[in-house]
């Protein structure tokens, strides 16, 4: 199988999937839209007006949501990053970046939809050190279920790994899409 990088057509293709779920979202995925149609990569994080991140919101057999802490930030975060020339959908993206992070096996993890049960813009502060700019990440989140264990974690980014309960997710339209996915 011959490996292809993830496309504008991708993306856009799955951002409208999402947009046709969520019409009421299209306000704050704008800036997403607006960098498409000037034809923008996204799939570079050399892109510093925003491009395009993975991530992964995995849920275990009692429900809980699985977070890293990440070792940059000092912060509790769901598992995700930056997309790799070797990713051909942006699912495929979120399952590497959870099984790098938490060491747990992708073929122990069940995407619960090909589709994103979230699209967040925020904010990213400049990286004197990486030569970064303050930019935006557009994060592409997919729901998976696992009832596999966190294993060896990445542990040149992450330092710990909780099963938390669904309620402490701060979004609080990441926090209803996931409530109404795992009824």
């Amino acid at each position: 199988m011959i490996d292809l990088p993830i496309t504008a057509d991708h993306i856009r293709t799955t951002l409208t999937a999402y947009l046709d779920q969520h019409p009421e979202e299209k306000t704050g995925l704008v800036p997403v839209l607006d960098l498409l149609d000037t034809g923008a990569d996204l799939t570079t994080r050399k892109e510093f007006r925003g491009h395009a991140t993975a991530g992964a919101i995995l849920t275990g057999p009692d429900g809980r949501i699985l977070h890293i802490h990440h070792l940059a930030t000092g912060k509790w975060l769901l598992p995700g990053g930056h997309l790799e020339s070797s990713d051909s959908t942006l699912l495929e993206a979120a399952l590497r970046e959870l099984a790098e992070e938490t060491g747990i096996p992708i073929d122990a993890v069940t995407p619960m939809s090909n589709k994103p049960i979230h699209i967040d813009v925020h904010p990213i502060d400049a990286n004197d050190a990486k030569g970064e700019p303050g930019h935006q990440h557009f994060a592409f989140r997919f729901l998976f279920r696992t009832t596999a264990e966190v294993g060896q974690l990445q542990t040149e980014e992450v330092i710990d790994a909780a099963w938390r309960d669904a309620d402490t997710i701060s979004d609080d339209t990441l926090r209803h899409h996931i409530a109404q996915a795992i009824r």
